[in-house]
């Protein structure tokens, strides 16, 4: 699933991605066919002779430069201006995380149920369980607001490279540019909202070869419409995350309201396709995707190939150990757990799917031959040459000079998200400890004696699971032996040559923090004592604080050069293929072609389009048994509901996360689809796109009237899609 519940990932994510400098995870591509050959070598293919293809960089068209005269020889379909400012208009960015459209001239939003699955939790009331029953509001006095929610449209683009560029090259070292870049594009942001009132964002694209001020009208009062329950909006669970055929109804609407409390009155929207798409026919999907690595070198590729996403599945595959296991001991904690529990399933199939595009060695292939052509074209200008000749080298040689030190980097890293509430405890400790070192007059007012006993006794948590934090501390033991072997000092010191469960037997064994009784105790003594004790917590993180400062500032020069270097790179990108491909995604609004196409698969062909039958089948063939159990209304199906409607469909449309919600429009600006997600083949995407077997999936605009009709009896709803407008006959 492109974004599902993405901020919870966000905790692991961050700490990872500072370590390695890596790009974020979605979803994109490789093939049957490709992979089928790569397991024949090296027998069957001289990799020498294989080139780069020319959409390698992918179908992410910004609406800064969209490519009007690809799209007219590709479909015959010319892109208006006006064509493309009313795709612009119609669709939105949902919060942070998501995308979204506006689907009636009444302020009407669709975007994915797994998009919307906060906001039900966040309107549901006491005594009710939206998940498991669905919501739908039979008027609009029923439909519920949803705190802190809002969607974004983008109504203004500016060119400001010229701006950013210049104060980056007066300024000096590295460092000095990396800052001036910053301190310019806060002042122009700064500048539009002052000028504006809209929000305001400055993208990089091309990494630096292109500036782009993005301006967007932000609606903050937006309101629950529909929303399916849970299991069949995502029926099928993680089995069937990233795979197709598939079977979910992966959509929820919303209603943004103006100032004045009423619905949104807009003529940028999108009108509703009744017959969706059909097989062969020329669509759009109109989104945010999240981001890309594409237009990265070889160098920084075999680096997020051989160190950061390892590293980074070790630590999600520790973690998805340890909260299944709590679970299956506890499965009264599955409201606390199932949803990060899904979201860490999630990213773990992303990153198998990104490690096995980078060691398909016919993919690789691909991408050295177009470094190979991209350095002959700006080597072949003597101009472009004494620029960026370097570059190449000067990035492999960052990546050589972070390979060296990276682990480390990240053993010392406690990732607090996740973090044992005993490195909490040990952390405040030490805080603690350390004001206690300072005069009473300087210390912070917590640590003064008019609080001081309450701060003391807050630091042991009230609400403490040693179970979940024994399986927490065990992740940390893991990676800590994975990063630094099980030689080293400090492993040897927490954990006496032990691993698993017995290296965190032996560190609680020696741990003055597993309960209140010796905790306070160990805060009876003098400031000193504390930052010497031998608890195994607070003696790693007064034994690595130095050297992780070291490091990450060791790392940050690092990625000061690096900055440089791809900005660089990034301009010469632009100088040798201008707009002919688009950038590397970021998300913010694109526009991506393809077409609706099946596949084969498992020696077998996938059906463009699946029906309902198909979701029955799936039903009855697991024996109704979760995953694939029914919400109690989709049991026994109404005999009005047409069970051959088109329920979900793919399509060679370039997506990744942050797509999800995206609408997939036709030529006539009609909605057909929705899209949700990509198949398995989809994952490599990461750092290329293929479109042999790589598919976006999307909800039929068909069968989600046909479900709001006839299965939920969503009548007010269902009138407004087909009209486009509120209908007043049913919205009372």
């Amino acid at each position: 699933m492109l974004n599902n519940l993405r901020k919870a990932f966000l905790g692991c994510s961050v700490v990872l991605s500072l370590v390695f400098m890596a790009g974020c995870s979605g979803s994109t591509a490789t093939t049957q066919q490709e992979t089928a050959i790569t397991s024949n070598i090296p027998g069957g293919i001289n990799l020498d002779t294989v080139k780069a293809q020319r959409f390698d960089t992918g179908k992410m068209w910004t609406f800064d430069n969209p490519p009007v005269k690809y799209f007219q020889e590709a479909y015959g379909f010319n892109a208006t201006p006006e064509w493309l400012e009313k795709a612009r208009k119609s669709a939105l960015r949902f919060a942070s995380y998501c995308s979204a459209s506006f689907v009636s001239g009444d302020g009407l939003v669709m975007t994915n149920h797994h998009c919307g699955r906060e906001s039900v939790t966040e309107v549901n009331r006491e005594g009710e369980d939206l998940h498991n029953t669905g919501f739908y509001a039979q008027t609009l006095q029923d439909e519920r607001p949803v705190q802190g929610l809002y969607v974004d449209q983008l109504v203004l683009i500016q060119d400001v490279t010229k701006e950013v560029q210049d104060a980056i090259n007066a300024a000096g070292t590295d460092a000095d540019k990396v800052n001036a870049r910053k301190s310019k594009i806060s002042e122009i942001e700064a500048r539009c909202r002052k000028e504006t009132g809209l929000e305001a964002s400055v993208v990089t694209l091309y990494s630096g070869g292109e500036y782009s001020l993005y301006g967007y009208k932000r609606y903050n009062d937006v309101r629950l419409v529909f929303a399916p329950e849970n299991q069949i909006g995502f029926f099928g669970g993680d089995y069937d995350n990233f795979t197709y055929p598939r079977y979910n109804l992966d959509c929820t609407f919303f209603r943004v309201y103006d100032e004045t409390g009423k619905p949104l009155k807009t003529d940028n929207y999108f009108k509703w396709s009744p017959q969706g798409a059909s097989e062969g026919e020329a669509i759009f999907v109109i989104g945010n995707p999240g981001r890309t690595n594409r237009l990265n070198t070889m160098s920084q590729l075999e680096f997020y190939r051989d160190i950061s996403y390892p590293v980074t599945l070790d630590f999600l595959n520790d973690m998805i150990d340890a909260y299944s296991q709590e679970l299956k001991e506890h499965p009264e904690q599955s409201l606390k757990y199932e949803d990060l529990l899904f979201s860490l399933s999630n990213s773990q199939k992303v990153y198998i799917g990104m490690i096995k595009g980078l060691n398909d060695q016919v993919l690789m292939a691909r991408k050295r031959d177009f470094e190979k052509k991209f350095k002959e074209a700006v080597n072949s200008k003597p101009e472009l040459q004494s620029k960026y000749g370097g570059i190449w080298d000067n990035i492999a040689q960052s990546r050589n000079e972070m390979r060296q030190f990276a682990k480390e980097l990240n053993a010392y890293a406690v990732n607090w998200r996740f973090a044992p509430d005993y490195f909490v405890m040990a952390r405040d400790i030490i805080k603690y400890a350390n004001q206690m070192m300072l005069p009473e007059s300087e210390r912070s007012s917590k640590y003064k004696a008019a609080q001081l006993d309450s701060t003391k006794a807050k630091i042991f948590p009230e609400k403490f699971d040693k179970d979940m934090d024994f399986k927490l501390t065990q992740v940390f033991a893991n990676n800590l032996i994975n990063s630094l072997g099980e030689g080293n000092e400090l492993v040897q010191k927490l954990f006496d040559s032990k691993k698993g469960k017995d290296a965190v037997s032996y560190m609680l064994s020696h741990s003055q923090l597993t309960s209140k009784e010796s905790l306070m105790a160990l805060l009876s003594k003098s400031p000193k004592e504390i930052l010497n004790s031998d608890d195994p917590f607070i003696y790693f993180l007064q034994n690595t604080s130095d050297k992780s400062d070291a490091l990450r500032k060791r790392a940050k020069e690092i990625q000061d050069k690096e900055a440089v270097n791809s900005q660089l790179l990034g301009q010469a990108l632009f100088a040798v293929y201008g707009t002919s491909i688009p950038p590397d995604a970021t998300f913010t609004l694109r526009i991506a072609d393809g077409v609706v196409k099946g596949y084969d698969y498992n020696g077998t062909k996938a059906p463009a389009k699946t029906t309902y039958y198909g979701l029955y089948d799936r039903y009855y063939s697991f024996k109704k048994q979760y995953p694939w159990n029914l919400p109690e209304r989709w049991k026994n199906p109404p005999a009005e509901f047409n069970l051959e409607t088109p329920m979900n469909f793919i399509s060679t449309n370039d997506i990744i996360g942050g797509n999800s919600g995206s609408p997939v429009i036709n030529k006539n600006l009609e909605i057909v689809g929705l899209a949700f997600d990509g198949n398995i083949e989809s994952l490599p995407g990461d750092f290329i796109f293929t479109t042999e077997s790589n598919r976006c999936l999307s909800v039929d605009s068909e069968g989600m009237v046909e479900a709001i009709k006839d299965m939920y009896k969503a009548t007010r709803l269902s009138e407004e899609l087909r009209a486009g407008k509120i209908v007043e006959s049913t919205s009372k």
